[in-house]
């Protein structure tokens, strides 16, 4: 557990984060040009429960007692880092990954895509609508959901991998499970990426099988296993206790000689969290840059949406998903993971285009 946390705040965009910038008045956050930012919240663990922050200036930092500041400017290196393109991805636009279940029971589409017909028709759709990854799941990880068999994952989910990499094999696929034997075979057929919810913990033999392909990875975090997850999830602080988890994960990974480079981290929304636990990592998540790799969110269509909106609740919760989607962009979010591909790909665009004109 850390003792202090570095956030970067107080962000400026386009050609006025290129023109602080310039005068050294700001830093690139994560090595994007059109953003920059001039001050830092600094979190300090005074015990588990309690913690204090404070805002500084950027130059306000080399006056603060040695140990404090050394900790804090080896963040900020970390926070003004470009990140590596995987897979070609280049981070300096926001990418989509679009959300294919090919299951019965997923909590928002559950059997619309069962049918292999049907689950390559809303692929070749998602992939029209502007995303840049494919994310294929073949069990469900709702909460009050139960594992099945690999074998059985497996089958559902083959015959529309395969097809999407016969007739995309520029596309990046993603494979959305907590098993190794999945992993092993979707990896046979081409896949691209793996999305483990468990964050490798579900099945001992994942990381092996991921590092020994160098196969980039979703480090997500999961208070708890998909069945009981939402029963009384409890943290000391949400926001940091998943930070010490991820920086605690990619340092045990880097010592295992796998690349730190491949790793994409999603603090998982809704997994083994509450309205406020999910509401603390959002409105902070630029926290999670000091940790140096790509940052995805999953808020689509999340309950919390209608824990805010009541009874302002639809089925898809696109209104919900886009205002998180663009808070995230203004955070330095890099990559979305969305069902409703074309509507969010659509508010990025004109949204990008208002915060980037003069």
């Amino acid at each position: 557990m850390r003792k202090y946390y570095t956030r970067a705040c107080n962000f400026y965009y386009g050609n006025q984060a290129k023109q602080l910038v310039k005068k050294k008045k700001a830093l690139n956050l994560a090595g994007n040009p059109n953003i920059a930012f001039d001050k830092l919240e600094i979190f300090q663990r005074k015990t588990k429960k309690i913690v204090k922050s404070e805002i500084y200036t950027i130059k306000e930092i080399s006056n603060l007692n040695k140990e404090k500041a050394s900790i804090i400017k080896s963040d900020i290196k970390k926070i003004t880092l470009k990140r590596k393109s995987i897979l070609g991805l280049k981070f300096k636009n926001p990418q989509i990954m679009g959300v294919l279940n090919i299951t019965p029971d997923s909590f928002s589409d559950g059997g619309l895509f069962f049918k292999d017909t049907k689950a390559y028709k809303q692929a070749n759709l998602m992939i029209k609508s502007g995303a840049t990854i494919v994310d294929v799941g073949g069990e469900s990880t709702r909460p009050g959901s139960k594992t099945i068999k690999a074998k059985d994952e497996w089958k559902r989910i083959k015959k529309t991998i395969n097809k999407l990499k016969k007739n995309f094999p520029n596309m990046i696929v993603s494979l959305d499970t907590r098993k190794s034997y999945v992993m092993k075979e979707g990896i046979k057929e081409g896949i691209d990426i793996i999305n483990d919810v468990s964050g490798l913990s579900f099945d001992k033999k994942s990381f092996q099988i991921i590092n020994s392909k160098k196969i980039p990875f979703i480090l997500h975090h999961m208070q708890g296993t998909p069945n009981m997850m939402q029963k009384n999830p409890f943290y000391d602080d949400a926001l940091l206790d998943i930070y010490d988890f991820f920086e605690e994960k990619i340092n045990f990974y880097v010592k295992k000689n796998y690349k730190k480079e491949l790793i994409i981290i999603d603090p998982g929304i809704g997994f083994g969290k509450n309205l406020n636990h999910n509401l603390r990592i959002m409105s902070k998540i630029s926290t999670l840059h000091s940790l140096g790799c790509p940052i995805l969110i999953g808020t689509s269509r999340k309950r919390f949406i209608e824990h805010i909106v009541t009874k302002f609740d639809t089925p898809d919760r696109t209104g919900g998903t886009l205002a998180s989607v663009l808070y995230g962009l203004l955070q330095g979010v890099q990559l979305f993971r969305v069902h409703n591909v074309k509507e969010i790909n659509q508010g990025i665009l004109v949204f990008n285009k208002i915060l980037n004109t003069n």
